[in-house]
């Protein structure tokens, strides 16, 4: 390795099949991550709410101009105006990627509101409205019973979609079978799908959090650093069914709490997404990436996982049916936390427009 070189810029060149997104939207940031290799990013109404936060000047500068611009608006819709805007912006910055790759990377993540989860025919419009910021935007809709509708229709009307809310086996096939669905329709029609480039998420991070949360809760000691094995246990399961049976949606490995869900799955042809942090961490420590996607995690660890309520959900292909995603404790409490988000981009607004007196 040169001194010019980093860890993240050495894996992309060496393994350009694993595709590094950077899990945030800020363009500030994204600039920075799309000099390390990246090509692709997210934005969430969490993200969002943040990176206003970073800027705050220029937002409320911004925030006042659109509620002038549009006195009858609520501030609902100012807010979800700026969060365009930034997916936007953001967007501009990969569209070199996105024309190098035909659309299979270069992608900006724009999730639907998060209060139409009970609405398919709303998650549906809404994407296919984001669908329109940018040639390069990509939607997440949540893997829930009511998002696979709204996947499948949005995927046939044309919108490249990235599953979100979604931490387990069952809801990746899920998915990627709406997707499949989608592009066949699509397909049958005439319609072109050469430029479409979906992926389904894993937040294994996430799902790390609950599994932790669920071994304590029912009193289960496992051997040190089992626990954080569970969310790269589910993305390398995941990972092989997709590749069985070569589907064209690409799995996604986010929400990072330790580098096994970069390391273990470097030499896939998925999307990696570390949060900017990680991916200052992982180039500021030299952290090794050698292909590993193909190395099965300890059968062992597996094993003692299933000695924790929720693992053999979340780890087992059958482990829930479409219809029980919603109930899912954690798909619960990640909605709950964006629509909060949702709320709190509201409250930002409302203190722009209407300040306290």
């Amino acid at each position: 390795m040169n001194a010019t070189e980093t860890p993240l810029g050495v894996m992309t060149a060496r393994f350009p099949q694993t595709a590094l997104w950077n899990d945030s939207a800020d363009p500030e940031q994204l600039s920075q991550a799309v000099s390390w290799g990246a090509v692709g990013a997210t934005c969430n109404p969490v993200i969002a709410l943040t990176a206003m936060k970073a800027d705050p000047t220029y937002w409320r500068c911004r925030i006042s101009e659109i509620a002038l611009q549009h006195p009858a608006w609520s501030e609902s819709e100012i807010g979800w105006q700026a969060v365009a805007e930034l997916s936007a912006t953001s967007a501009e910055l990969l569209r070199p990627a996105f024309q190098a790759s035909n659309g299979r990377n270069g992608r900006l993540s724009i999730q639907v509101d998060p209060r139409h989860y009970r609405d398919a025919e709303a998650m549906t419009r809404q994407a296919v409205e984001f669908s329109q910021l940018a040639p390069n935007i990509i939607v997440k809709i949540p893997a829930i019973e009511t998002g696979l509708a709204a996947i499948e229709e949005a995927t046939r009307l044309g919108v490249s979609v990235n599953a979100t809310v979604s931490f387990t086996v069952s809801q990746a096939v899920a998915v990627a079978e709406a997707i499949e669905r989608g592009l066949v329709r699509r397909e049958t029609a005439g319609d072109p799908v050469d430029q479409m480039g979906p992926v389904c998420t894993i937040m294994g991070g996430r799902l790390e959090d609950w599994i932790k949360l669920r071994a304590l809760e029912a009193r289960k000691l496992l051997p040190p650093g089992y626990l954080e094995w569970s969310g790269t246990a589910v993305v390398k399961r995941a990972y092989e069914i997709y590749q069985e049976r070569s589907w064209r949606t690409r799995l996604l490995s986010a929400a990072f709490r330790n580098e096994l869900l970069l390391t273990e799955v470097v030499g896939g042809d998925l999307v990696v997404s570390p949060p900017f942090e990680w991916l200052q961490l992982v180039n500021g420590n030299y952290v090794e990436l050698p292909a590993r996607m193909d190395v099965p995690v300890d059968r062992a660890i597996i094993e003692r996982l299933y000695d924790v309520p929720d693992f053999a959900k979340a780890f087992d292909p059958d482990g829930l049916q479409p219809e029980e995603f919603l109930d899912f404790g954690l798909t619960r409490r990640t909605l709950r936390q964006f629509l909060g988000a949702t709320a709190d981009i509201e409250s930002f607004v409302r203190d722009v427009i209407l300040p306290a007196p």
